[in-house]
């Protein structure tokens, strides 16, 4: 008997998440295109510049996102790479608590502010309790990553977009968990005037029973949940601990492991 990680929830094998940092105005138009088409999209927050023209309001953060990921993107966007320890800290902290007072639940991940990371960095979010951290090292495929906290997405949406969107929805998993992973500015779209770009890209990729269309934390919690599954040492028994039903390849097809349950094969 074969056991593999090859299935997202439900059996498939295709994922599609966004991520769009800064938080300004123009993520309202984003979020109104992404709620349109199904489309679940992950937004990293500067706290320290709400209010300000032209980033989002506070009072407005909890409503504009039901159904999406709040995360980090620090509190000022300053070069982290250049602040000591003690400025970082303030930095990612104080974005986090802000961002948790507003929207009720824990914030658990993040981008790097002009995609600016080191070594030291990197080791230092597990302690400030950051899951993972996107950079802006984009590798043109569609994987998941080796590491979340230096996760690499698949493109910026200037990138080729609609030539990817079509090779992805086309491409044969061929036993492979794939991932669409586009990340950029809503911003961006108001200034190029080409918000005609990413209508399409959600209508083209969107609606798709075969795609589960996931935020970046969510993704996350299903990868480690897959993890953290318990075998019997001969595999016929397993054991799911997590609040998530997962799926796993079984000789080759989709099988469920029912949260909280022993699945006997």
């Amino acid at each position: 008997m074969k056991i593999s990680f090859s299935y997202y929830p439900e059996g498939k094998r295709k994922a599609v998440t966004m991520s769009y940092d800064d938080g300004q105005i123009y993520d309202r138009k984003l979020v109104k295109i992404f709620n349109k088409y199904g489309i679940k999209g992950t937004f990293h927050l500067n706290s320290g510049k709400f209010d300000t023209y032209p980033f989002l309001n506070a009072s407005e953060i909890n409503n504009l996102f039901q159904g999406h990921e709040v995360s980090i993107h620090t509190l000022n966007h300053l070069f982290l790479t250049t602040l000591t320890k003690e400025t970082i800290i303030e930095e990612i902290k104080g974005d986090k608590e802000n961002l948790e007072s507003l929207v009720n639940f824990p914030v658990r991940g993040m981008s790097y502010p002009y995609g600016d990371y080191n070594e030291e960095l990197v080791k230092m979010l597990p302690y400030l309790d950051i899951e993972y951290s996107r950079t802006v090292n984009s590798h043109r495929n569609y994987t998941l990553p080796e590491n979340f906290l230096t996760w690499h997405p698949t493109c910026h949406h200037d990138d080729h977009l609609l030539e990817r969107t079509t090779d992805f929805v086309e491409l044969d998993p061929n036993g492979r968990m794939l991932l669409l992973y586009v990340w950029g500015h809503s911003f961006e779209f108001e200034r190029n005037n080409n918000w005609d770009l990413i209508e399409e890209f959600c209508k083209t990729i969107g609606n798709k029973d075969e795609i589960w269309y996931a935020t970046n934390i969510e993704i996350i919690d299903y990868i480690n949940a897959l993890k953290n599954l318990k075998f019997s040492s001969n595999q016929h028994i397993i054991f799911n601990p997590s609040a998530l039903d997962l799926w796993i390849g079984v000789d080759g097809n989709p099988t469920k492991i029912n949260s909280g349950e022993y699945t006997y094969l």
